[in-house]
C-alpha cells in the first residue's frame, strides 16, 4: 500500500473518531484532555515488565514514573505509607481481577459475596479464577442489600468471606459501605476475610466530597482499583490497583531472564500510560482534581434541571 492511500485512510478514520468524539453521550469518559507533550515517546520501545518496584534488566521503562503515580493514588485513599503496593493496569476490569486473585490466593477456600449491580466483567472474572461466588441482592438505590448479605453469610460460616464492592455502580452510581461490612464481620464473629472495592467511578472522587463515604485503606479495605481513562481522561484505557503489600507477596515469583518479579497479571506492561497518568496529575495536582470535581458536580446540576424541564423524568444520586 502506497503512502497516499495510508495518509487517506488514516485521515479518515480521524475524521470519524473526532465526530464520534465530540457527540457520545452517557459515557462516563471524560474527553478534554491534550496529551500532544507526550507525542514524542509514541516513537520509542516502552515495557515496563515486571513489578514496579523492582528494575528489569530490559531497562526501556517508566517505572519510576509509575511509581509516583501509585504514591498519589496511595496518599489520596489513605494507604499506609510502607506497606501498601500497587501498578498501573489496563482498566477497571484488570484492577478487578487482581484484587479478586489476591483474595483467591489468601483464602483458597474463600467464598466471594457481590451485589447484581456489580459490573459484568466481575462474573467474567470469577470464572476466570474459578472462585465460588453468590450474588446478593442490590436494594432499589443500587446499593448492596445488607440484610440479604447477612442471612447469606450465616449459611456459609465455615468459609473465609470475599467481599467485592462497588463505590459507584455503573448505573445508578450507588456506593456499598464498608463500615456496613465490618459491623457484619463483626456480629458474625467472621475471622478470615477479604474486602476488595471496585471505584473505577468514584475513587478519584469520592475523596474530594464534602461528605466523603467510607471506602479506602483507612476504612478497613484490602485492594481497591480506579479507573484512569473515566474522570481523569485518556486516549487509552488505564487504571490503578492498590493492595496491601502481604497479599502482593504471596504471588511473586522471580524470573530470571528479565532479572524481576512477576507480581502483575500480565508480563509486558504497558509503560506509556504510566505517563498519562502522570502527566495529567502533574498538570491538575490535588487542587485541580478538587475543582474538577466541584464542576463536574454543577454540571450535573444544569443537566438534571434542564432535562427535567423538558418533562423527562430524571434524578440524581445524593452521594451519603
Amino acid at each position: 500500500m502506497n503512502n497516499e492511500i495510508i495518509t487517506q485512510r488514516l485521515e479518515q478514520e480521524l475524521d470519524r473518531l473526532k465526530e464520534k468524539n465530540n457527540i457520545y453521550l452517557g459515557y462516563p469518559l471524560a474527553k478534554d484532555f491534550r496529551y500532544s507533550d507526550l507525542a514524542p515517546f509514541l516513537n520509542l520501545q516502552i515495557n515496563n515488565v515486571g513489578d514496579p518496584y523492582i528494575p528489569s534488566s530490559l531497562a526501556i521503562d517508566t517505572k519510576e514514573i509509575e511509581k509516583e503515580v501509585i504514591t498519589f493514588f496511595s496518599n489520596l485513599l489513605r494507604a499506609p505509607k510502607d506497606s501498601t503496593w500497587g501498578y498501573v493496569t489496563n482498566g477497571g476490569s484488570e484492577g478487578n481481577l487482581y484484587g479478586l486473585y489476591l483474595a483467591r490466593e489468601s483464602f483458597p477456600q474463600g467464598m466471594v459475596y457481590y451485589s447484581e449491580s456489580t459490573h459484568y466483567s466481575v462474573k467474567k472474572n470469577l470464572h476466570l479464577l474459578n472462585i465460588p461466588n453468590i450474588v446478593i441482592r442490590s436494594q432499589e438505590n443500587g446499593e448492596m442489600d445488607y440484610e440479604d448479605l447477612e442471612n447469606t453469610l450465616f449459611s456459609h460460616r465455615h468459609q473465609p468471606a470475599i467481599f467485592f464492592l462497588n463505590i459507584g455502580t455503573t448505573m445508578k452510581e450507588a456506593i456499598d459501605d464498608v463500615l456496613k461490612i465490618h459491623w457484619i464481620i463483626k456480629k458474625m464473629a467472621i475471622k478470615d476475610y477479604y474486602i476488595h472495592c471496585d471505584a473505577a467511578l468514584l475513587g478519584i472522587i469520592a475523596p474530594f466530597h464534602n461528605v466523603r463515604p467510607a471506602f479506602d485503606f483507612k476504612d478497613g479495605i484490602d485492594s481497591i482499583s480506579i479507573s484512569g481513562h473515566k474522570f481523569i481522561g485518556a486516549p487509552i484505557p488505564c487504571g490503578i490497583v492498590l493492595c496491601k503489600k502481604d497479599h502482593k507477596e504471596r504471588i511473586g515469583r522471580a524470573i530470571s531472564y528479565v532479572d524481576t518479579k512477576d507480581t502483575t497479571i500480565t508480563g509486558s506492561r504497558n509503560g506509556f500510560t504510566p505517563l498519562l497518568l502522570w502527566y495529567a496529575l502533574k498538570k491538575m495536582g490535588i487542587t485541580g482534581l478538587r475543582k474538577r470535581v466541584q464542576e463536574s458536580i454543577e454540571l450535573a446540576d444544569y443537566a438534571l434541571g434542564k432535562i427535567q424541564g423538558i418533562g423527562v423524568k430524571a434524578w440524581k444520586i445524593q452521594m451519603q
